[in-house]
């Protein structure tokens, strides 16, 4: 889970872990749960244990993430959807947003302005090798998808290649951003050379 502050006091849950009092009380100390955000359908089990903490926050949904969690009987209550056109007026001004395809692993992408941060839940995965076990540990390197070095999840690839227009306008939104750093749902994240970081997984701007 990443947790953003917006200047009035909400705070903004990116993929929310499993509900744990202390933490939520933890985080009353920086502001008032306001946003639970699903990013894409598969980060969404813990939302609704948030929402019935915080009743007063807003569940939002991501492409195909109500199937999804109708199908596995998920008790969550999503409220609004989040938007390909562009982000919600709630957080406008201070955090922007891209939908990156993928095909079925197609993932809304975040950028906190204020901090010049890039916050992804599967779109990049940059996992510690000596944290997984076998066979997991292959599979990782086979994908490249390891720290330092980290790559686009291998799911999305091939999806990729036949949207090509929206991976474009999606790669060129992330360049236009000049992010610093890079918070990760899975791996390591990427505290320096966010740009090199950017240039090397996604390729240069397209024209």
């Amino acid at each position: 889970m990443t947790v953003m502050r917006l200047s009035n006091g909400d705070l903004f849950l990116h993929s929310p872990i499993k509900f744990d009092r202390r933490l939520a009380n933890g985080l009353l100390g920086f502001g008032i749960v306001r946003h639970l955000v699903s990013p894409n359908q598969f980060h969404y089990a813990h939302i609704g244990e948030w929402a019935k903490a915080f009743p007063d926050a807003v569940s939002w949904a991501s492409p195909r993430v109500r199937k999804r969690a109708s199908a596995r009987r998920v008790d969550v209550d999503f409220t609004r959807d989040l938007d390909e056109v562009g982000p919600p007026d709630e957080w406008r001004e201070e955090i922007d947003q891209t939908l990156f395809p993928g095909g079925y692993f197609k993932e809304f992408i975040f950028f906190h302005k204020a901090s010049k941060t890039l916050i992804l839940a599967d779109t990049i995965l940059n996992i510690e090798l000596d944290k997984v076990t076998e066979p997991w540990r292959t599979a990782t390197k086979l994908t490249g998808m390891y720290n330092p070095y980290g790559q686009i999840f291998f799911g999305m690839r091939l999806p990729l290649l036949f949207q090509r227009q929206k991976t474009e306008a999606a790669i060129r939104k992330i360049h236009s951003w000049q992010p610093q750093r890079i918070l990760l749902s899975h791996g390591r994240c990427f505290d320096a050379d966010a740009d090199k970081v950017i240039r090397r997984i996604f390729g240069e701007p397209p024209r």
